[in-house]
């Protein structure tokens, strides 16, 4: 069986994705976009992954994307992070999106969520559930099952995700898929 997350493994802090995140960050924010995820991965010819979102809240357009992978293009050019060639894929986070930042815990409540942590607590590293609460301190309740609730800690995660549900897709159809909250400052997994 494949592994749920097997393509949103999320970098480690530091390295190269650090030092594009630091590059890129500031101009996506100018744009008006929340920069939601850097990845580089390797091969003879690697790829710079940017997943970006719109701060006000709307949908992600091709437009976006293009105007993000030209202005991010020109940047690497000049600070040339990635000596070889590489190619760039600008994209949404999507409905089944990770979740880097505690904030986006917080802001899915009510979602399902599929979780893995960096060492296993009692034999299990994988969890998932409704996300049902998440404190300050980075605690996050999933609920299962009526009768099994998991407690994990953001700073355990090595990588999450929500869950594509009927719930979730029921909610971007209806336009109540929850707005980010742009004023708060979270930790995050990179």
């Amino acid at each position: 069986m494949q592994d749920f997350l097997d393509s949103e493994v999320l970098e480690i802090a530091g390295g190269l994705n650090d030092r594009v995140r630091k590059i890129v960050e500031p101009t996506i924010v100018d744009m008006g976009y929340d920069l939601v995820r850097i990845l580089v991965t390797g091969g003879r010819k690697p790829t710079l992954q940017i997943m970006a979102e719109p701060l006000d809240g709307r949908i992600m357009t091709v437009e976006d994307c293009q105007l993000i992978s030209r202005q991010v293009s020109v940047l690497m050019d000049v600070e040339d992070p990635i000596t070889d060639a590489y190619d760039l894929e600008v994209s949404s986070p999507g409905l089944d999106r990770p979740l880097v930042k505690l904030e986006d815990f917080q802001r899915f409540v009510g979602f399902e969520a599929r979780t893995e942590i960096r060492i296993p607590k009692d034999g299990q590293r994988r969890f998932k559930g409704i996300i049902t609460s998440v404190s300050e301190e980075g605690e996050i309740r999933l609920q299962e099952r009526e009768d099994l609730e998991h407690r994990v800690n953001f700073s355990e995660l090595a990588k999450a995700k929500l869950v594509l549900s009927d719930a979730l897709v029921e909610a971007a159809q209806n336009g109540t898929i929850p707005a980010k909250n742009n004023e708060a400052k979270s930790k995050s997994l990179n």
